[in-house]
């Protein structure tokens, strides 16, 4: 099945070019009307007076140039006098050849690696993108564009795939990761050279201030608990001496950093620290720990919550001026264009990147461009694009005409004049 014919190009004013067509060749017609009617006469009063020979030689000779330049310019489009002269009509019957040829000469004088390397070198592609991005206002627009570009490409992704490609990751990453070594070399290095000193001093100061606060309820708690038969008063003495006990120790750890209990702790810590990144048993339990804590339904939840509320605040911070990421992409366009147009090198990086990104991509597809108007020349109905080319360049056409008529009458009468001083 052959391919359905493309639609051609519109025409700015077509019926504005359509008339001055008719103009032009209702001129050049005139013209060779007029040489023709000019013969005539001179050759009916030639033999009276014998200087209109010269005339008639004029007039002859612009007929037959401008009738031959008639041809040429008929020839083109369609067949002169609708008589099927072979190579008449050459563009409704070589179009695909002209496709062809057009294709080929695009892909090679216009996408040759050179010329647009040359082209790109004299536009200094990185310069000028410095220069606009430092005029007033500019580093705003491309922070306004910028924005929106990222609003919208959120807004065409699918959320689900996006957010099961997170959810994959993610857990997938978490999966790779033994649980238990990774949390003893956190412990390792918090308690490494006293790094947990001031976590142990404000947990000892939170718990001196915590049994102060709650000393009353303490208080109470304790005599529920405490035995009906024992009397009131013994109950206050033994809470007191608890209590200040707990107290005077929390105290006296607090304020000595060498204290026993202290050394006690770092050793745990440490002995925890190993254990958890040697232990088999241990790790095997965090892996266990680990994965039930992953199937959990909240965690689910959460990693699909991530990319909802990514995509929201993009929305939000893309379509408002003021906001945080309007104003970070705003300073970054600054500041990549001072820094392009401030250091040459990094200039000559940027343009030497966008040259060879180019270049690569017109030689991946500078034969894909042929093929592309080869192929929609081919698909243009015959007729159509004939009648179309003939718009666009047929007044300018009717020039040879007028111009073949005149050069024609000119060197019928240079003949003439050679002819009868020889003869």
């Amino acid at each position: 099945m052959p391919d359905a014919a493309a639609p051609l190009p519109s025409l700015g004013d077509e019926e504005g070019r359509r008339r001055q067509l008719r103009q032009m060749k209702a001129r050049a017609t005139g013209l060779l009307l007029l040489a023709a009617g000019v013969f005539v006469a001179a050759r009916l009063f030639e033999e009276d007076h014998g200087w209109l020979g010269y005339v008639r030689a004029t007039a002859e000779a612009a007929m037959v140039g401008g009738l031959a330049d008639w041809f040429a310019v008929t020839a083109l489009f369609r067949h002169p006098l609708r008589i099927p002269i072979p190579h008449t009509a050459i563009i409704p019957t070589r179009k695909d050849q002209l496709g062809h040829s057009l294709g080929s000469f695009v892909e090679d004088n216009f996408l040759a690696g050179p010329v647009i390397a040359e082209k790109l070198r004299s536009a200094q592609v990185a310069n000028r993108v410095a220069a606009w991005l430092l005029a007033p206002g500019n580093a705003t627009v491309a922070a306004r564009h910028t924005s929106a570009a990222l609003a919208g490409a959120a807004e065409v992704l699918r959320d689900e795939d996006v957010q099961s490609a997170i959810e994959s990751g993610l857990i997938g990453r978490l999966r790779k990761v033994q649980a238990a070594p990774l949390a003893g070399k956190v412990l390792e290095i918090a308690t490494a050279e006293g790094r947990h000193t001031e976590m142990v001093d404000a947990t000892l100061a939170a718990s001196i201030r915590f049994i102060d606060e709650k000393r009353e309820s303490l208080r109470s708690r304790f005599g529920r608990e405490s035995p009906w038969w024992v009397p009131e008063p013994i109950d206050s003495r033994i809470f007191e001496k608890l209590y200040g006990g707990l107290r005077s120790f929390l105290t006296e750890v607090a304020g000595d950093p060498e204290h026993e209990f202290r050394r006690y702790l770092d050793e745990r810590a440490a002995e925890l620290a190993q254990r958890l990144q040697h232990d088999p048993e241990l790790i095997a339990r965090g892996e266990l720990w680990k994965e039930e804590l992953l199937r959990h339904p909240a965690v689910a939840s959460w990693s699909a919550s991530l990319w909802s509320d990514l995509k929201a605040t993009l929305q939000k911070q893309a379509e408002d001026p003021a906001s945080e990421l309007r104003r970070r992409i705003e300073q970054a366009a600054a500041t990549l264009g001072r820094s392009l147009r401030d250091d040459p090198e990094l200039q000559a990086k940027v343009d030497g990147w966008i040259e060879s990104t180019v270049l690569y991509v017109v030689e991946q597809e500078r034969h894909q461009l042929a093929e592309l108007i080869s192929g929609t020349v081919a698909r243009w109905d015959p007729d159509e694009a004939s009648e179309r080319i003939e718009l666009q360049v047929g007044r300018d056409l009717q020039f040879i005409r007028i111009n073949g008529t005149l050069v024609g009458g000119l060197a019928g009468l240079g003949i003439h004049a050679i002819g009868q001083l020889i003869g």
